[in-house]
């Protein structure tokens, strides 16, 4: 639908008030809109009244019922909004809707998994059917076919919804109530039917709590979750999270944009103007969590005089204690053991010691933080990490933080105390694969342990107020990136004084740009992509020999720069690199270029080449002597990188590479410049961007004769990354202590950053239009593509329209035939080899 269109829609336009270039979109026919009406309506589940579409279709029941048919055929989340009109009016209750849902899907036979996140959520909480239960029941359902009488998938479903949880705070409201229905109540429930009857709706907590259950799993009434515009919550770790599939419907959207931007210290009416989002539908979403138990609702203080003494032993929704301010915790009875929300207890078996564990072990160091909100640090990290935390059986009780990482996209300071417990738990050494699982995890602690409440990275701000550092929170970029520029510009300007990425970001994301506040990481997209390898190698000079591929080129043979390597390093357009043997990778690479770009690199001459990581900024002693494998920092290359791009107000590696290695193994435990060492690369040919190859041993042999056998000549720039990298921990431990001695985190510094950042930034923008086609026709012969249209996974980086070929020293396009090529940036041509 277009988005003009559903703009006026959303205003309630009526077709006479639509400005002419919106009519003539819709062919200037009243009917067509009117549709669009009635479509855009039904698909975000709005209310009959107050809406343009009680003008285009008059049957109100009618309309509800066809809203309803949508939402269960395209298996959305319950309408709870219109709870007064789907429960009172059509007598469909959650969990009627949910069994519907069930029955459909089972009929269809279909997976669990085409249930999306938080339906599939919300009928494990009503129905208590999660992914076992589901199979279970689809292969009775199965069996059952094979004997004369058959069981339909309605039979094996429940009959009446399990127990859930409900808070007192939640409100109890009566549904579709027939004379037939008061006679099988007990006289405890006519009272409290009677009570709502007279007095109007009822805070749950003040009525009996079997009661409440009893009334609510007969449908006789149903339960708003009241939020208000000065209402906070808190997102503690997700229990009874279901990670399916993300569906795209307009609620589960929101649901993700919110998620992401919440904070215990912003309310829903703040939230909505940050988010320029109806206030109506943040408070609809902010409800949905609290039902689902996936947040808390902060404030709330009930005394005990004014609830039913049933409610002392009521279960909480909140099942993590230690994330919740104990002066503000519902109740003031919290010692009984908590009671699993209705139908995790069949799949979540560790809730009960997490719970526990939590307790335990995380201290609530929140509550001696000063009151007034104070701006944070926010740590960007991609779904690799998520991934990293949710393979190996790290610890326990991991993975809730990990889904929460995932899911939410985010870690808010107030719950890393129980994720840095988790995280204590963790082994150091691990057997095979699971080794690199197992070092992100250790060296993402000591990460959080150094941004957060440092007070080496923050300056004084006068006698009066306590210098105790900043507040860490952690954002997944694929969540951020799905709110719009400017929303998720306001988001972090409102939170945060200081960005820091993880090193290296995936190139299969977009990093975050921004200005304020301040980044320690890639500045714009382009500094994350191959564009800037090329970038480095052509102010430089120096690089491996690199053949940039544009989309729909092929290759005959293997171009000859490349024949005498053993490895390729290849990286298609938009995904991590890996490390190929040189044998076969013809196929491989004419397949990859029917799709993407490609970059090939020269990598090793004799197996794999060999790598060392740089860390930086440098400190004065790195600078001086004469280059040698230990002073790696004085390489000419690096004197020359540092004319062109700020090395000294931003944090990360330089990865140097030596392609000719036949003789040489090195050892990692070198003087500060020499940085990590692997061989292989550190790229796997699956196509990941650390180095996880297993840091090779030097067995008594000296250093002398180590750096004896180093030439600058045979070291080359292969990458540079921004950011604090993950992937070895004593490389991110000499960037922590580089980043406190340099003072990076100072305003001054800061300051400084913005400016080289933009300089960068231009430069390279600048460096990638200088090597685009500047509006030449292309030789139809050469397999040159056009420059093509961005899809969004592209992510606004330019796809290169020629082909490029970095060889002696100079970035120049590559034709691939017999004459030589023409160097763009001098337009003269070489003398043929």
């Amino acid at each position: 639908m277009n988005t003009d269109v559903e703009f006026h829609i959303r205003q309630n336009y009526p077709w006479n008030k639509l400005p002419a270039n919106v009519k003539q979109s819709l062919g200037n026919s009243q009917r067509e809109y009117e549709k669009h009406v009635l479509l855009y309506s039904i698909r975000n589940q709005l209310r009959f009244r107050n809406n343009l579409v009680r003008h285009v279709r008059k049957d109100e029941r009618r309309y509800y019922e066809e809203l309803l048919k949508y939402s269960r055929d395209h298996l959305m989340l319950y309408p709870y909004h219109l709870s007064d009109i789907m429960v009172k009016g059509l007598r469909v209750t959650p969990f009627s809707y949910y069994i519907g849902i069930m029955e459909d899907i089972m009929n269809s036979e279909k997976s669990y998994d085409s249930l999306p996140n938080f339906t599939a959520a919300d009928c494990l909480r009503l129905l208590g059917i999660g992914r076992n239960q589901y199979i279970d029941l689809m292969n009775q359902c199965r069996s059952s076919k094979k004997f004369f009488r058959r069981k339909s998938a309605r039979d094996l479903l429940p009959s009446k919804p399990v127990e859930i949880s409900v808070e007192p705070w939640w409100v109890a409201q009566t549904g579709y109530i027939t004379e037939d229905d008061i006679r099988i109540c007990s006289s405890a429930e006519k009272k409290a039917i009677d009570k709502m009857i007279d007095s109007g709706p009822q805070l749950a907590g003040t009525i009996e709590y079997n009661v409440v259950l009893s009334l609510y799993n007969r449908g006789f009434i149903y339960l708003d979750v009241p939020i208000s515009d000065d209402s906070c919550i808190s997102v503690p770790p997700l229990e009874g999270f279901v990670m399916n599939r993300v569906q795209g419907d307009y609620f589960e959207t929101l649901l993700y944009k919110i998620f992401v931007s919440i904070d215990e210290q912003t309310n829903v009416a703040e939230l909505a103007s940050v988010l320029e989002i109806d206030l109506d539908l943040v408070k609809n979403a902010v409800s949905m969590y609290c039902r689902l138990g996936f947040a808390v609702k902060k404030g709330q203080v009930f005394s005990s005089e004014q609830l039913h003494p049933s409610w002392k032993n009521a279960p909480s929704v909140n099942r993590l204690k230690s994330t919740m301010d104990p002066q503000k915790m519902l109740l003031s009875w919290e010692q009984g053991s908590p009671v699993m929300e209705g139908g995790s207890s069949a799949t979540d078996t560790d809730t009960t010691s997490l719970e526990d564990q939590a307790g335990d072990t995380g201290s609530v160091s929140s509550l001696s933080i000063p009151a007034a909100p104070t701006k944070r640090i926010a740590f960007l990290f991609d779904s690799t990490l998520t991934a990293f935390l949710m393979m190996g059986n790290l610890s326990p009780n991991l993975k809730s933080h990990a889904v929460t990482m995932f899911e939410v996209g985010k870690l808010s300071d107030e719950t890393l105390d129980s994720f840095l417990a988790e995280l204590e738990k963790v082994e150091s050494t691990a057997e095979g694969e699971a080794q690199r699982y197992f070092d992100h995890a250790l060296t993402l602690k000591n990460t959080i342990l150094f941004l957060r409440y440092n007070k080496e990275l923050t300056q004084d701000q006068g006698p009066d107020i306590p210098n105790i550092g900043f507040p860490l929170d952690m954002l997944r970029c694929e969540s951020l990136l799905g709110l719009d520029q400017a929303t998720c510009s306001r988001v972090l300007n409102k939170n945060y004084k200081l960005l820091v990425s993880m090193a290296p970001l995936s190139n299969e994301i977009r990093p975050i740009s921004s200005c304020t506040p301040q980044h320690i990481g890639p500045a714009i997209p382009e500094v994350s992509s191959i564009w800037f390898k090329l970038y480095l190698y052509h102010v430089t000079g120096q690089g491996p020999p690199s053949l940039l591929l544009s989309k729909g080129s092929r290759l005959r043979k293997l171009p000859d720069i490349f024949q005498a390597y053993d490895r390729l390093l290849i990286t298609s357009w938009g995904h991590d690199p890996g490390v190929v043997p040189t044998s076969n990778v013809l196929t491989m690479l004419n397949d990859a270029l029917t799709h993407s770009a490609v970059l090939i690199q020269g990598h090793g001459m004799h197996g794999h080449g060999e790598t060392v990581h740089i860390p930086f900024p440098f400190d004065e002693e790195d600078l001086k002597g004469e280059f040698s494998y230990s002073n790696m920092c004085v390489h000419k290359a690096l004197w020359k990188l540092k004319q062109h791009v700020d090395l000294e107000h931003q944090c990360g590696y330089i990865t140097m590479l030596n392609s000719n290695n036949r003789h040489r193994r090195r050892t990692s435990d070198s003087a500060e410049c020499r940085g990590e060492t692997h061989l292989g690369g550190g790229l796997d040919t699956n196509g990941s961007t650390e180095s996880f190859e297993l840091v090779t041993e030097e067995n008594g042999e000296g250093k002398g004769k180590t750096d004896a056998l180093s030439s600058e000549d045979e070291w080359v720039p292969l990458e540079l990354c921004f950011g604090m990298p993950l992937f070895s921990s004593e490389l991110n431990r000499r960037v922590c202590r580089k980043i406190a001695s340099h003072k990076l985190c100072s305003n001054e510094s800061l300051q400084e950053l913005l400016h080289s950042s933009r300089k960068l930034s231009l430069k390279v923008l600048s460096f990638v239009h200088s090597f685009q086609d500047g509006g030449q026709p292309s030789d139809p012969d050469s397999g040159v593509s056009n420059p093509l249209s961005q899809p969004p996974a592209e992510s606004g980086v330019p796809l290169p329209s020629l082909n490029l070929l970095f060889k002696d020293g100079q970035l120049k396009e590559w034709s691939g035939r017999a004459p030589p090529p023409l160097d763009i940036s001098s337009l003269q041509k070489d003398q043929p080899s």
